[in-house]
C-alpha cells in the first residue's frame, strides 16, 4: 500500500495558470482485501464517539427520553451514504473532496476553509476533558465556584492539546499514527459500553421497550421534543450533526482514504513528519483511469469493498454505541415505569448530566464503576480533541495547498499540515485562556456552538456531493439513481433543521 508516485509522473499534467490542471491518466489499482482496508473508518468511529454518542444523544435522552431517538438513527445512516459519496470522488481520482469542490470553483476554497477553521478552533474537547479530571479530584460543586479549580481546569485543558500536537508531531506518516491511536480507542471504549450496557440491562427490559417503541412510532405523539427549554434547535440540529463525526471531519474521511492508499488514492503521496518522517513525493491534484473492462472490474471490487469497510467499521459501531450509551442514560436518569429516578434533576447544567450518570453508576453497580466511567469519558474526549486537531488541520493544508500554493514547492502539503495543527493549538490556548469562557461560557456550551456550525457545514457540501458525482465523474463510477435520492434527503434533512435553527437564533435576537 506504499507504491506512492515517482517525481516524474506526479509532474504529468502540471499547469501554471490559476485553474487546476486536468486529471492525468493512469490504470486503477488492484484492490487490496477487505480486511487490509481496514482503517480511515475507524479514525471517523473515534471521532464520534466523543461528541454525538458521549455527550449529545445521552443528553437529549436525559431530557426527553427516547422521543427524539429516530432522528438520531436516520442522522447516522444518512452520514454514512454521505461519507461514501466523499469517499467516491477519491476513489475515483485520488483527490480529496474539497479538491474536487474547488474544480467547480475557486471561491469554495474559501468558504470551506472557513467553514474548517471557525468551529474545530474551540477547543470544546480538551476543556471537557479537563472539566471531567477535576470531577475525580475535586467534585463538581469546587469546580464550578473554585477559582483555582477553573484555572487548573484551563491548564489541563491546554496541556492536552500540547499533548495531542506532540503526538502528531513524533509519529513519521500522521494518518499511521491516527489509525493506530483510535483502533485502540474504539476497541476499549466499545468493550466498556457492551460491558456496561449488558450489567445494567439485565434486569431493565423495560428500557429496550421503550427505545425500540419511540424509533418505530418515530417519538410519536411529540416527534421532536420542542416543550423541552435545554433541547433549543441549535442543541437539536449539533446532535443530528454529531450522530455520527460530524462537519468537516466527514470530509477528512477522503483524505484518510488516500492516505490509506484507496483507489486512485495509491498514486498521491502522504503527510510525514518534519521530524521523524521521511518526504514522499506529492500529486496536490489527482488521476483518472480509461474506461476499459479491467478498470471497471476493479472499480467494482473497490467501491463494493469500500462500502462494506465502511458499514463494518463505521456505522456499525455508531449504531451500537449510540444504542447503548443512550440506553444507560435512560436506566440510570429513569424508573421502570418511565418516571425520573428522585434526584436526578440537580444534572441539567452544562456537563452535569456526565457526572450524574457516574453518580448514578455507584447505585447501580459500585463505586469502581464511578470512576472507571469518567476515566473513560476524559479519554473519549482527549482522543476526540487529537482527531479534530489532525482531520481539520489536514484538511486546511489541502485546501491552501491546492487552491493558492501548487507552484511553491517549499510549501509542501507536510509542512502547511504542521502550521495548521500548532495554529490551531496556539489559537485555541488563547480561547481557553479567555476567563469568560471558562466561568461563564462552560463546556457543554463549546460543544453545542461547534456542533451547530458543523450541522450547516453537512447541508453545504451535502448539495456540492450530489452535484459533482453525479456531473464531473464518468458515466461507470458517477453516483446512481438511488443514491441521489439519499444524498437529496441529506441536503433536505441538514437543511431543515438548519432554517430552523437559524429562525430560532435570530427570532429570540430581533425579540
Amino acid at each position: 500500500m506504499n507504491n506512492r508516485p515517482d517525481a516524474s509522473y506526479v509532474a504529468e499534467g502540471q499547469s501554471s495558470g490559476t485553474s487546476l490542471p486536468s486529471l492525468a491518466t493512469r490504470d486503477l489499482p488492484d484492490a487490496v482485501p477487505l480486511r487490509r482496508m481496514v482503517g480511515p473508518s475507524i479514525i471517523l468511529t473515534g471521532l464520534a464517539l466523543g461528541s454525538g454518542e458521549f455527550i449529545f444523544w445521552p443528553y437529549i435522552v436525559y431530557q426527553s427520553k427516547f422521543v427524539f431517538f429516530w432522528a438520531c438513527l436516520l442522522g447516522v445512516f444518512t452520514q454514512y451514504f454521505l461519507n461514501m459519496e466523499i469517499a467516491r470522488w477519491t476513489l475515483a481520482t485520488g483527490e480529496s473532496a474539497i479538491t474536487g469542490f474547488i474544480r467547480i470553483s475557486r471561491k469554495f476554497a474559501v468558504l470551506f476553509l472557513l467553514l474548517n477553521i471557525i468551529p474545530w478552533m474551540i477547543p470544546a474537547w480538551a476543556n471537557g476533558a479537563a472539566t471531567i479530571f477535576s470531577w475525580l479530584v475535586w467534585g463538581p460543586e469546587q469546580n464550578e465556584a473554585g477559582e483555582f479549580v477553573a484555572r487548573y481546569n484551563t491548564v489541563l485543558a491546554i496541556g492536552g492539546m500540547f499533548f495531542c500536537g506532540i503526538v502528531l508531531t513524533a509519529g513519521p506518516v500522521v494518518y499511521e499514527t491516527m489509525e493506530k491511536v483510535q483502533f485502540a480507542l474504539v476497541a476499549i471504549v466499545m468493550f466498556l459500553v457492551v460491558v456496561l450496557a449488558a450489567w445494567l440491562l439485565s434486569d431493565r427490559p423495560d428500557a429496550i421497550v421503550a427505545q425500540f417503541t419511540s424509533v418505530v412510532t418515530l417519538g410519536a405523539p411529540d416527534f421532536i421534543p420542542m416543550d423541552v427549554a435545554a433541547l433549543t434547535p441549535v442543541m437539536l440540529l449539533g446532535a443530528l450533526a454529531f450522530a455520527g463525526a460530524g462537519g468537516t471531519t466527514n470530509l477528512g474521511q477522503s483524505n484518510y482514504v488516500k492516505d490509506k492508499g484507496y483507489g486512485m488514492g495509491r498514486f498521491i503521496g502522504r503527510i510525514t513528519s518534519p521530524l521523524t518522517g521521511r518526504s514522499e513525493s506529492v500529486s496536490e491534484t489527482g488521476f483518472q483511469f480509461p474506461d476499459t473492462e479491467g478498470n471497471r472490474k476493479r472499480w467494482r471490487q473497490w467501491w463494493r469493498r469500500s462500502n462494506a469497510e465502511h458499514a463494518l467499521s463505521f456505522l456499525l459501531p455508531c449504531v451500537v454505541s449510540l444504542v447503548l450509551l443512550t440506553l444507560i442514560s435512560y436506566v440510570l436518569f429513569f424508573n421502570a415505569d418511565g418516571t425520573p429516578v428522585v434526584g436526578t434533576e440537580q444534572y441539567t447544567k452544562g456537563l452535569g448530566f456526565i457526572w450524574g450518570e457516574a453518580t448514578q453508576l455507584v447505585t447501580g453497580i459500585g463505586p469502581a464503576a464511578k470512576v472507571l466511567f469518567l476515566v473513560m469519558g476524559i479519554a473519549i474526549l482527549l482522543t476526540t480533541e487529537f482527531g479534530i486537531l489532525d482531520v481539520a488541520s489536514r484538511i486546511s493544508a489541502d485546501i491552501v495547498k491546492v487552491a493558492w500554493l501548487r507552484r511553491f514547492e517549499t510549501w509542501t502539503e507536510s509542512r502547511l499540515y504542521y502550521l495548521f495543527l500548532w495554529g490551531t493549538i496556539l489559537l485555541g490556548t488563547g480561547i481557553l485562556l479567555l476567563e469568560k469562557v471558562n466561568v461563564e461560557v462552560g463546556a457543554f456550551a463549546l460543544f453545542k456552538l461547534a456542533a451547530a456550525m458543523n450541522g450547516g457545514v453537512m447541508f453545504v457540501y451535502s448539495a456540492l456531493l450530489l452535484y459533482m458525482n453525479r456531473t464531473r465523474l464518468p458515466a461507470g463510477v458517477r453516483i446512481s439513481g438511488w443514491r441521489m435520492l439519499i444524498m437529496a434527503w441529506s441536503v433536505l434533512f441538514f437543511g431543515v433543521f438548519c432554517i430552523w435553527a437559524a429562525y430560532d437564533v435570530i427570532s429570540k435576537w430581533v425579540g
